[in-house]
C-alpha cells in the first residue's frame, strides 16, 4: 500500500488541503503560536469537512448537473478545494474582529504589539529602555515591527533627538533609524502625529 497511490491521493487532497490552506491563511492573518504541520491534521480534516458542509448544495447540483466541460470542472473543484477556503477565513476575521463578537470571545490577535502595529498607523514614538534611557523616533511607512511568534523588535526609519522634557527637537543627522530589541524595552510610548 503506497500513498502515492490514485485514490489515497485524492483523499488527502480533498479532506487536508482545504483545511490546511484555511489553517495557514488564518496564520498569516492572525499570527500565533506556530505548530508543526503534522500537528495540525486533524483540524485540518475538520476544516475541510466544514469547507465541504458549507458548499454542501454547490457541490450536490454540480455533481447531479452532469457537466460535460472540463474548464468548467476544473474551476469548479478549484474554487471548492482552494478559493472557498480563504474566503472562508476572511469571512470569520470580519466576524472575529466586529464589536458585537468581541463582547462575548476574546480577540484573535494575542498581543497588544500585533494589534498596536497591525493598525499600520505612523506615530512619534518613545521608547522607554530598561536601564532609563529614551529613544524618541518617528514609526511611519518605512518602519517596521516584528509580529507572533517572533519575538517584538522594532525598527524605527527615523532617530530625533529629544530635549530634557521629552519633546521632540529635530531629526538626528546622517541616521536611517534604528532597530531596538525586546530584550531592551522597558515599555514605549506612541504619540499621534500633529
Amino acid at each position: 500500500m503506497s500513498i502515492w497511490e490514485a485514490d489515497k491521493l485524492l483523499l488527502f487532497i480533498a479532506f487536508v488541503i482545504p483545511g490546511f490552506l484555511s489553517i495557514k491563511v488564518y496564520q498569516l492573518i492572525f499570527p500565533g503560536t506556530e505548530r508543526p504541520a503534522s500537528s495540525m491534521l486533524i483540524d485540518a480534516i475538520a476544516y475541510s469537512c466544514i469547507n465541504y458542509s458549507i458548499l454542501f448544495a454547490p457541490i450536490y447540483f454540480f455533481i447531479k448537473s452532469e457537466v460535460n466541460s472540463l474548464g468548467y470542472t476544473i474551476f469548479f473543484y478549484f474554487c471548492v478545494l482552494f478559493l472557498f477556503p480563504v474566503i472562508w477565513v476572511v469571512i470569520w476575521k470580519y466576524i472575529r474582529t466586529r464589536d458585537f463578537f468581541q463582547k462575548n470571545a476574546p480577540h484573535p490577535t494575542s498581543k497588544p504589539w500585533d494589534w498596536v502595529f497591525d493598525q499600520r498607523e505612523s506615530y512619534w514614538v518613545k521608547v522607554i529602555l530598561k536601564d532609563g534611557t529614551i529613544i524618541g523616533g518617528l514609526y511611519s511607512n518605512k518602519s517596521f515591527s516584528s509580529s507572533a511568534p517572533s519575538t517584538e523588535q522594532i525598527y524605527l526609519e527615523e532617530t530625533w533627538l529629544l530635549d530634557e522634557d521629552g519633546a521632540f527637537i529635530r531629526k538626528k543627522n546622517q541616521t536611517k533609524g534604528v532597530i531596538i530589541l525586546s530584550s531592551e524595552i522597558s515599555h514605549i510610548e506612541l504619540r499621534e502625529l500633529v
